[in-house]
């Protein structure tokens, strides 16, 4: 199986060679695509020199500015719809998904469409050091977007995700409009509606290691308030698809 793992990157020049190097050390046929917005710190160079050193299996798509994680990943998905490419993985460049855990997502996809890394099926956790607030937040959030939108799933807001390449490429992604966090319910969602076989592994969600969370209670507040405007895009493929499917 040919994966793809995909790393959006704003200010990541500490994260990206360590993490570019923990991926190329998983026993997997793994390429990488780098998606960076212009970082100031220079990760977009970083990232070239990467490359450049890799035997072709890291690309770099350059950005303008900070245009965001949804179009960062929907740019990347695009030149990925090849019949080289099997699997398209998904994946924060700061450490808090561990790579090791794509062999785990690898033999899952050999049976479903779709595997999510999940924080809150069993055996799945957040960062230990995480206050009791930010925990809070963190479960409440993704309980609520679930809740709305009735969808069988235990983590609908995480970003660590592997997708057969057939399955991105059935869906109609012209119709994915949410900008920021919100972009992962929306994908999820949308792949549930179409009767996608989904499947859940447990991951250890850590804190980043290095660099500066982009993440903020007013991102978090509001993702909630959009995941409405998701429920309300896709009404007329939950009539249709009301029972998805969920390994």
């Amino acid at each position: 199986m040919h994966i793809v793992i995909i790393i959006p990157t704003y200010n990541e020049a500490e994260n990206l060679p360590k993490l570019v190097s923990a991926l190329f050390a998983i026993p997997l046929d793994l390429n990488i695509v780098v998606v960076d917005d212009n970082s100031p710190d220079g990760t977009g160079r970083i990232a070239d020199d990467l490359a450049a050193a890799s035997s072709e299996r890291v690309r770099v798509i350059h950005r303008t500015g900070k245009l965001g994680l949804s179009s960062a990943y929907l740019q990347a998905f695009h030149t990925l719809f090849d019949g080289t490419v099997d699997a398209i993985g998904q994946m924060d460049a700061d450490f808090s998904h561990d790579p090791t855990v794509l062999l785990e997502m690898a033999k899952h996809l050999k049976t479903c469409d779709l595997v999510l890394g999940s924080r809150y099926t069993p055996g799945g956790s957040t960062d230990l050091h995480w206050p009791r607030w930010r925990k809070a937040l963190s479960a409440w959030g993704n309980f609520y977007a679930r809740s709305i939108l009735q969808i069988p799933l235990r983590d609908v807001t995480g970003g660590f995700r592997l997708w057969r390449r057939e399955t991105l490429q059935a869906m109609p992604l012209d119709r994915v409009k949410a900008s920021g966090y919100i972009f992962t319910v929306e994908m999820v969602y949308l792949a549930w509606c179409l009767q996608f076989k989904i499947s859940e592994v447990p991951i250890y969600f850590a804190n980043r290691r290095w660099g500066k969370s982009k993440m903020s209670f007013k991102i978090q507040i509001e993702a909630a308030a959009r995941v409405w405007q998701v429920l309300w895009a896709y009404r007329d493929l939950r009539r249709m698809g009301k029972a998805g499917r969920v390994k």
